[in-house]
């Protein structure tokens, strides 16, 4: 959660001067009706309304993200819209205007959008979604590229679908907003009541980590929230028999949705995808996109066979114990156990994708004794583990969807990284060897992955390009399979240069009793010539500048260099512009406008530092849906615990919090978190999670105590929140400076804010 969440945070006691009634006739409940809510009424509704707000939220981001195409990718759009638009509310609390009474039909209206966008996507074939350009993008979207915007008939750029849904979703939340700020107004203690509704949100976000624990789906989730905006304009007397029918609509709509996929078809909700999975054909979609087909190993696949085939028939010693990331359901898995292993330990992060596979895959995989599945993150089980293996497999490794809201890597960005590499290279026996495949896309990827492992494992890589190519350049365009093999491949080079060729059989078991370095593709009959494929190494051509290595700081693998995309650039410019110009309509009328430089430059500095909190977390606790739900709970309790210390010694002097902050921040850019990637449970964790975290305490405090003394609280939190929308969208400069040197950008906000309001900053 944004800083700027905190802005309804109370003076202490003394300082609540008495409201005129005056003044609240101007908004959409007269003082008789504000009487007639009891205390406790009022602090039922601060804590009912910070759990809706959480609980909506998750559940838009989670949902949007599966129906609007492509959006999964840009989950920040929705987090920074409910955001904003709660934030807008409360700016509007004292307005006749009634937000809250317009949900319903604002909310049929959104998710009506939402499908029909679904629908004509997929069911209009000349419909393209531009995402920076698939041909040849600056930034890679895997799942995007199957639809060129260059050649479709029409193309819709990414960001004016974001915009859309950005305004939509914002105002969504407006109505919860205004009932925040008249809760507030009309509770006699703010400081009790600020208590209520942070309270709220962690319980918001404990909820929502149950339901997604449970599995369960969407129509659960907005029953849940609905019901609580039903009860809201219940207690108002504005539930309109109109209001109730729209939304029981709307649930039997999103109930509906669910089983919009053809017979045979099973939908899931993971904590991270809509999974759909077709049962006849084994095929496995998530978010509206294709991601994996379970194969039986008598049909084909052959491809995860190929490392043990090459070791094999290369004279090496065959692979005993194996370790496989990103095992999904189970292809590799099964494979592997073909060839004799000893032990797999099959690593997934997603939980209905592995039970998927252990359910219903043709072969069985994770029945095997041999085999032992892990459901955890895989760059977390590699720093983790004391086991060794003979080989360690990247098994087609890519997510489509981010890690989280706040930034922009994806689920495995942290998997390839020069310390990831590191990683990898410490749990393999000598003589081990590491191998990574997929369909990388660009020529300059596979260029990426290559210095990688030359760097870490001090030898060229083998890689092998299917169909074959002779050579691989930087700007080539991939649309084929490629394998990396690191580490040990000396005889399987040797046998190579000495052969020329391995051919492959399309169906597997055909290859078990056939050396591929023997084979004669051309002494075989003409329909049978085409079921073979030619394996032989390729040459990297090196592009004119060499591509920029991934760390645990820059792990933009998919990203061709430093830099902020085009496209990236588009979207802050649009977003950023909508998100200032709703602050201006929705903040108070009457008066002069007056913007509170330090709260706007506040705000956008705390977004960057949550940021680089939730991001390096993940690296320390791996970037599972559970670890995210535990960083947001960590980050609410450390912005309370400022606001209680704030209460609780109200002569502090800014000018020692500021110092404090400013030596945090200058020691998270100095000290890289890998080092704390090794030792005890203290090193570890503890020391990282304090260094951290500490930062978000003192800039809560210099929040709370800068909140509490401004003349115009109104525009100084309307100031507030178009910062944290600027610091939001500030995000993409991690994509040219790193998450380390992100916090340079967010000390030269809170430098700023000195500055500016350096006459009160005592």
């Amino acid at each position: 959660m944004s800083e700027a969440l905190t802005a309804e945070m109370p003076d202490s006691p003394a300082q609540i001067p008495e409201r005129d009634p005056s003044t609240l006739s101007q908004s959409g409940q007269s003082p008789a009706d504000l009487r007639q809510l009891s205390a406790t009424t009022q602090g039922f509704n601060l804590f009912l309304v910070g759990f809706l707000i959480l609980f909506i939220e998750l559940a838009c981001i989670r949902w949007f993200a599966a129906y609007v195409v492509f959006l999964q990718f840009f989950t920040n759009v929705v987090l920074i819209a409910c955001f904003l638009g709660m934030s807008c509310g409360c700016l509007a609390a004292r307005r006749k205007t009634d937000w809250l009474a317009r949900f319903p039909i604002l909310a049929a209206s959104t998710f009506m959008l939402a499908v029909l966008t679904y629908s004509a996507y997929f069911h209009w074939e000349g419909l393209a979604i531009d995402v920076g350009g698939q041909a040849s993008p600056q930034q890679v979207f895997f799942g995007t590229e199957h639809r060129n915007p260059d050649v479709a008939q029409f193309a819709v750029p990414i960001e004016l679908i974001a915009a859309v849904f950005f305004v939509l979703i914002a105002l969504l939340c407006v109505g919860l907003g205004q009932v925040l700020g008249r809760a507030f107004d009309g509770y006699p203690n703010r400081v009790v009541g600020y208590t209520l509704n942070i309270g709220g949100s962690l319980v918001g976000i404990v909820g929502f980590t149950l339901a997604s624990f449970a599995q369960t789906p969407p129509i659960i989730w907005f029953l849940i929230g609905f019901s609580g905006i039903a009860y809201l304009l219940y207690q108002s007397g504005r539930l309109t028999k109109t209001h109730a029918f729209i939304l029981a609509v709307l649930l039997l709509a999103i109930g509906i949705s669910g089983t919009r996929f053809q017979q045979r078809v099973d939908l899931h909700w993971s904590p991270y995808y809509a999974i759909a999975h077709r049962k006849d054909q084994g095929g496995i979609r998530v978010n509206t996109m294709g991601h994996q087909r379970m194969v039986p190993f008598e049909k084909g696949g052959s491809v995860y066979s190929l490392i043990h085939l090459l070791q094999k028939h290369s004279g090496g010693k065959p692979f005993q114990d194996v370790l496989v990331i990103g095992a999904g359901s189970g292809n590799d898995v099964a494979h592997a156990l073909k060839f004799g292993v000893k032990s797999v330990d099959a690593v997934e992060i997603d939980p209905v994708i592995q039970d998927i596979g252990a359910r219903y895959h043709p072969d069985r995989p994770y029945d095997d004794a041999r085999v032992t599945p892990h459901l955890d993150d895989g760059r977390h089980f590699l720093r983790t583990t004391d086991k060794k293996y003979d080989l360690v497999v990247y098994a087609l490794v890519d997510s489509l969807i981010l890690h989280s809201s706040y930034a922009n890597i994806r689920l495995e960005s942290f998997l390839f990284t020069e310390q990831a590499f590191a990683d990898v290279r410490r749990v393999l026996k000598p003589g081990g060897t590491f191998v990574m495949y997929n369909f990388f896309r660009q020529g300059w990827i596979v260029e990426r992955a290559a210095n990688l492992t030359e760097k870490v494992f001090g030898q060229d890589p083998m890689v092998i390009s299917i169909p074959f190519r002779q050579s691989i350049s930087p700007e080539d365009p991939q649309d084929g399979y490629t394998m990396i093999v690191a580490g040990e491949h000396r005889q399987i080079s040797e046998t190579f240069q000495k052969n020329g060729t391995f051919w492959l059989n399309e169906v597997p078991s055909k290859n078990l009793s056939i050396d591929g370095f023997a084979v004669d593709r051309d002494a075989r009959p003409a329909q049978q010539q085409e079921l073979w494929h030619r394996i032989s190494p390729a040459t990297l051509v090196p592009g004119q500048a060499a591509a920029q290595l991934t760390s645990d700081d820059w792990p933009f693998f998919y990203l061709r260099s430093p830099m902020i995309p085009m496209l990236s650039i588009r979207s802050m410019i649009l977003l950023g512009g909508l998100g200032m110009a709703m602050v201006f309509l929705f903040s108070p009328k009457g008066g002069r406008r007056q913007v509170s430089s330090r709260m706007f430059f506040l705000g956008a500095a705390f977004m960057l530092l949550e940021t680089k909190a939730v991001v390096h977390l993940a690296l320390l606790f791996g970037s599972t849906w559970l670890v995210n739900s535990a960083v947001f709970f960590t980050v609410l309790v450390m912005i309370l615990l400022s606001n209680l210390y704030v209460l609780k010694v109200p002569a502090l002097k800014l000018k020692w919090h500021y110092t404090a902050l400013f030596v945090l921040l200058a020691a998270n850019v100095l000290i890289p978190l890998e080092i704390f990637l090794g030792g005890g449970i203290a090193w570890r964790y503890a020391v990282p999670c304090v260094l951290v975290m500490m930062p978000i305490f003192f800039a809560g405090v210099i929040f709370a105590r800068s909140f509490r003394d401004v003349e115009s609280p109104d525009q100084a939190f309307g100031s507030n929140i178009a910062g944290a929308v600027v610091g939001g969208f500030s995000e993409a400069f991690s994509m040219l400076l790193g998450f380390r040197y992100l916090l340079l950008l967010a000390a030269g906000f809170y430098a700023l804010s000195t500055y500016v309001g350096k006459s009160r900053a005592k």
